[in-house]
């Protein structure tokens, strides 16, 4: 005979089943977008009853918002006003790869291109914006640089493994999701964004 389990060992753990939820959605939004994620096949990739996002979501938006801002919210830490910029670009180049369904998802929110997420990208591009401007009057790039459209030029750059895989690959040589790919492009792109100081 089996053994009963105690009601404690039966009562489910709401913060573990949300952070399943949360780690299904991203790799299902990472690998289709917003537009063609489906409720059902996040609730099967996380092994939970689809009820469980309406209940702690409010359903695909609002687990897709709380998805994006909780990445947004992680990145936001590397960019400290005192790190210098080919620092930070050398950070988020190494950001992609440790993480790929968040970056496959950076890179569909961008095609995708709808309001959903947007609030939460918003703020994030502000703060970068900032920051951007505290490395300018730091001297790491010239005063007729555009903090908003430098930031937008280094933001492609650190996402182009992910955004031009096949393109990476044919110009390298290198697998682009090899470390030695992410070391020698993160080298590269320090390079490139220490020359805007001189």
């Amino acid at each position: 005979m089996t053994p009963r389990r105690a009601p404690a060992e039966r009562q489910r753990d709401p913060e573990r089943t949300k952070a399943k939820i949360l780690e299904a959605a991203k790799a299902e939004f990472g690998a289709k977008g917003y537009a063609a994620a489906r409720v059902s096949d996040i609730a099967d990739r996380a092994g939970v009853n689809k009820q469980l996002i309406s209940y702690y979501f409010g359903g695909k938006e609002g687990l897709y918002n709380e998805l994006t801002a909780s990445g947004y919210r992680n990145n936001s830490a590397i960019t400290d006003p005192a790190t210098p910029l080919a620092e930070v670009l050398r950070q988020f180049v190494f950001v992609g790869p440790s993480d790929r369904d968040a970056a496959r998802l950076f890179v569909w929110e961008n095609l995708e291109d709808s309001d959903v997420g947007f609030d939460a990208q918003r703020e994030f591009m502000q703060r970068q914006v900032e920051y951007m401007r505290a490395r300018q009057a730091a001297g790491d790039f010239p005063d007729d640089l555009d903090p908003g459209f430098l930031l937008l030029a280094l933001i492609s750059t650190a996402s182009a493994p992910f955004a031009f895989a096949r393109v990476a690959r044919a110009a390298t040589g290198l697998d682009p999701t090899s470390p030695e790919f992410t070391e020698a492009y993160a080298e590269q792109m320090t390079r490139l964004v220490k020359q805007l100081a001189k």
